[in-house]
């Protein structure tokens, strides 16, 4: 009994090396979750601020585009009248050219002559002040271009770094997709390696297995048939289990959120009575009686976690007697809260 107490010591002593591997594995998970968050801070305030400025800008863009087309509309209506005048000034000039042939022999044409001179000066500044507006929307319209050209380079640019932004988003995804991956590996190989632990302490028993990240117990093992008091022999075995979780508590560092899922589990056939009405109450009944009697232990109750399935998670759907034997069980699993 001493030799096995000894060898068992001398195993449970692996246990700080897996923990610090752990330790840090989960210290690296919240560093990049942090620098994930912030960072998606950061490009979110930059984007959204991009987004109002490329609004403004198209804005701008669709008012400028309504006045150069005005402005144009302007332009040629001002050209075809400086067009019409520049046609009457032609015929005025015939005309008048022809008035001072006449002159000569009619003295009566001088007046005539002298109206449609005036006319032709009126014509003349009519046609000055039609270039001078033609050459002022000239102007307007090349300082529209100009500005739309400064609005589409400034589009431009925005569109570009919101490309680079997000592929700086994608990117970072990916890296931290695949942290995650491998910190999820090393937190799956930590809880095989503690469950076999749990296999070298307990022994070989067939009422009491390790199934993957789970540790299964027979309910035969810990109660009576309909019962949710612990039998008094069944205080052994889960001291065993409580003094493993109680080495692991001491290990881990107190701001990892882990805890020991405790399931009930029961058979299909029905139980009805006063005390528990249907298989869910008793399932629940006693998977409470264990983390009571493993806070009891010493176990943080903050570490403790009691579910209940009743018959909805068979291990066997069969009606013999060995599938309800096997139903009928208490789990456990250490996770995350």
């Amino acid at each position: 009994m001493a030799g096995r107490l000894v060898r068992r010591d001398r195993a449970l002593n692996i246990w700080p090396g897996y923990v610090d591997a752990l330790t840090t594995l989960l210290l690296s998970v919240v560093f990049l979750l942090t620098i994930f968050v912030t960072g998606q801070f950061f490009l979110s305030q930059e984007l959204s601020g991009r987004d109002t400025v490329l609004d403004r800008l198209n804005r701008q863009i669709v008012e400028l585009t309504d006045l150069l087309a005005l402005e144009r509309s302007g332009k040629r209506a001002a050209e075809e009248g400086a067009a019409s005048l520049r046609a009457n000034l032609q015929n005025a000039e015939g005309e008048r050219r022809r008035l001072q042939d006449l002159l000569a022999t009619d003295q009566g044409a001088q007046g005539r002559a002298a109206e449609i001179g005036r006319q032709l000066e009126a014509e003349r500044n009519s046609a000055a002040r039609a270039m001078s507006q033609i050459d002022l929307l000239n102007q307007q319209i090349s300082a529209m271009r100009q500005q739309l050209a400064a609005l589409e380079d400034a589009l431009a640019a925005s569109e570009t770094r919101d490309r680079e932004s997000q592929a700086r988003i994608a990117d970072l995804g990916s890296r931290l997709n695949v942290a995650l991956a491998q910190r999820v590996q090393e937190l799956a190989r930590y809880r095989s390696d503690f469950f076999g632990r749990l296999r070298q302490v307990l022994g070989s028993r067939s009422d009491i297995r390790i199934v993957g990240d789970r540790f299964v117990l027979q309910s035969e093992v810990l109660f009576a048939a309909g019962q949710a008091t612990l039998k008094p022999e069944a205080g052994p075995e889960i001291d065993r289990i409580a003094s493993a979780i109680l080495e692991l508590n001491r290990q881990i560092p107190a701001d990892i959120p882990w805890v020991l899922r405790v399931d009930g589990h029961t058979d299909a056939r029905p139980i009805s009575s006063s005390q528990f009405p249907s298989n869910w109450a008793l399932s629940a009944a006693r998977a409470i009686a264990v983390v009571q009697y493993l806070a009891g232990r010493g176990i943080p109750p903050q570490r403790l976690l009691a579910g209940a399935f009743g018959e909805f998670q068979p291990l066997d759907a069969a009606t013999t007697d060995e599938a309800y034997a096997r139903n009928r069980r208490i789990e456990m699993k250490l996770t995350e809260r």
